[in-house]
């Protein structure tokens, strides 16, 4: 993990990203998500966007508390993660399992650690100096 002053904070925040994105996954369909598929039933395959998008945002949440040297481990987690929500989609008779799914996680994962590189990585580190610095205010002189 990066030196952030608040790495609790985060990782509190990581655990409750990571579980919100488990229970969304495993959410019955009810009016909420049946809104949302007749929004987007334009997109033949509207879910496995939302698949990418989701994985891409873990990505890039990661990223900004961890080294690069790290990316590859949470990249591994992260598709596990993703393989362990399609598995317990099989279990539950509401949802349906789709491997075509841990592709779009995959793709995700592999834009959101490439835009990490590119420049948004340690995302965590200058929010936590922007933050300080408005708490010390400007000193004077």
């Amino acid at each position: 993990m990066l030196p952030l002053r608040h790495a609790r904070f985060w990782k509190i925040a990581d655990v409750l990203l990571l579980f919100t994105v488990f229970l969304a996954a495993l959410m019955p369909a009810i009016w909420f998500w049946d809104d949302k598929v007749k929004i987007l039933s334009w997109f033949d395959n509207a879910d496995k966007l939302l698949h990418g998008v989701t994985f891409f945002v873990l990505a890039v949440w990661f990223a900004g508390q961890y080294r690069r040297p790290s990316y590859w481990r949470i990249a591994i987690g992260l598709m596990l993660f993703g393989c362990a929500i399609e598995l317990c989609q099989l279990i539950v008779s509401y949802r349906m399992a789709d491997w075509i799914d841990i592709g779009a996680n995959t793709v995700g994962i592999i834009l959101g650690f490439a835009v990490a590189m590119a420049g948004l990585g340690g995302w965590s580190l200058r929010i936590e100096d922007w933050y300080s610095a408005r708490q010390t205010g400007p000193g004077i002189d």
